[in-house]
């Protein structure tokens, strides 16, 4: 997407890709406080370079119901890309100001979220 911010993905390393340290807060946690930020940027678990090519036969939100919480400050996935994917899965949209760590940033709008499609009110 032009314009979008990159993530500070690093090289992979014995097939594994993970975020750069220094600009993991800014780019991941960036309305997390900077203690638990840092700390989510230390105890990060690499992902497999390998799951970037996997193939999904039948996705799911062809045949389900779909909710999707998309965070309006993310510099990991740009919110036009959220809007797109959910639009794609016809899925119920909630927006809400926050970055990629929005489950850190704002539970509860995460378990709101969650609450609306397991079809229970939140207490």
């Amino acid at each position: 997407m032009p314009g979008a911010p990159v993530p500070p993905i690093l090289p992979p390393q014995d097939g594994y890709l993970s975020l750069d340290k220094g600009k993991f807060p800014a780019s991941f946690a960036a309305d997390v406080d900077a203690e638990k930020a840092a700390f989510m940027a230390d105890s990060q678990v690499p992902w497999g370079v390998e799951a970037l090519n996997g193939v999904i036969s039948e996705p799911a939100w062809k045949t389900k119901p779909s909710w999707y919480l998309i965070a309006t400050d993310d510099k990991m996935i740009p919110p036009p890309a959220q809007r797109f994917m959910a639009g794609r899965a016809a899925s119920k949209v909630v927006e809400v100001a926050g970055s990629h760590s929005v489950y850190v940033s704002r539970p509860d709008a995460v378990a709101s979220i969650i609450s609306e499609a397991i079809g229970r009110p939140r207490k």
